[in-house]
């Protein structure tokens, strides 16, 4: 079981930056973040679209925003738990026991969530039984591209994801590419050697089809596609991928007993704590009178609930105010010297 003082739900700015303060001031934390990479929807969503409301910062990317807090956070050893998902919170006397789809166990007297509008999810094919392929021989991302060499791969999309896997996999693989749509949204360049790896026989490119079944027992066999005049199609296959783009879900939040409206949480504006004593919500997922959804916002909010943290943390302590400017405790621990 891994004892932290905080818990972080988000690896997004307000997430980042919540870590940070928590060091800041001498607390250890953990992050949980259902991407397999830092930078939440900065990252995931908008990692080239300017940002114009960081303070003292002109203009920046998701991108580079991100890769600035990953690069103030440098001083300090934070554990970061990607591609996982909390599933269960529960009271514990003074802490709180939270429990990933990993199987991850914390123990914590704090967790913020800092979870945006939600946790990221892959949008979905809609035949039900493909449910029961998922992770096995049906996927919604590439986490090891070796299991695919010499397969037969089937790719549905038409954005970016989609198109950069048939021209990487079409490498050591056998690539059928479908998709609903004749245009394709992915960058240029790309659909461009899409299309030359079609004339060259390289991949099977079907469009204006979808999935309509897979079929197979513990592993997949063959799926049937669906032409928009009709026409069926079956394509054996080893291997499915689905690259539809994200939806964002509350998920598994719903059910810990928070003060949840429209998909946001109540939460105070003295510590941006919710109904539940040690449980704290901020960024774009808490709601108060007069929030703003903008990131300088979050940080504000990841500032307070920082400070509030210290005193479930460190019960016996008595929290004081530093300034970073003349603090010397706090210059130790962004490993300055005085």
């Amino acid at each position: 079981m891994n004892k932290t003082d905080a818990l972080i739900i988000g690896a997004g700015p307000t997430g980042l930056f919540t870590a940070h303060q928590l060091k800041l001031i001498g607390l250890d934390c953990e992050v949980v973040d259902n991407l397999d990479k830092i930078g939440g929807q900065c990252i995931e969503l908008y990692p080239d679209k300017p940002i114009y409301d960081i303070p003292a910062v002109p203009e920046c990317t998701g991108e580079e925003l991100t890769n600035n807090l990953i690069k103030q956070l440098k001083p300090f050893d934070i554990k970061f738990h990607l591609n996982e998902r909390v599933e269960e919170v529960k009271k514990e006397e003074n802490n709180w026991i939270v429990k990933t789809n990993n199987g991850t166990t914390f123990l914590t007297p704090n967790v913020i969530i800092a979870g945006g509008v939600g946790s990221f999810e892959p949008r979905k094919f809609s035949p039900k039984e493909c449910e029961k392929f998922e992770n096995k021989s049906l996927f919604y991302s590439v986490k090891n591209k070796k299991i695919f060499k010499d397969k037969v791969v089937s790719i549905f999309g038409g954005g970016d994801s989609a198109l950069d896997w048939a021209v990487e996999l079409s490498k050591d693989c056998s690539v059928n590419l479908i998709h609903r749509r004749d245009e394709f949204r992915g960058a240029q360049a790309t659909i461009d050697k899409v299309h030359k790896l079609v004339k060259e026989g390289k991949i099977n490119l079907f469009t204006k089809y979808q999935l309509t079944s897979v079929k197979g027992n513990e592993r997949l066999e063959s799926i049937e596609i669906k032409h928009d005049n009709n026409e069926i199609k079956n394509l054996k296959t080893d291997y499915v991928l689905g690259f539809f783009g994200l939806i964002m879900q509350l998920g598994p939040i719903a059910n810990w007993g928070l003060n949840i409206d429209k998909k946001t949480i109540d939460v105070d504006t003295e510590k941006f704590e919710t109904n539940q004593k040690g449980i704290y919500a901020v960024g774009d997922i808490c709601k108060y009178p007069g929030k703003l959804k903008l990131i300088l916002s979050g940080f504000h909010e990841g500032a307070l609930a920082a400070r509030a943290c210290f005193k479930l943390a460190r019960p016996n302590e008595k929290y004081r105010f530093e300034f970073t400017t003349t603090s010397t405790s706090l210059l130790k621990r962004l490993g300055k010297k005085e």
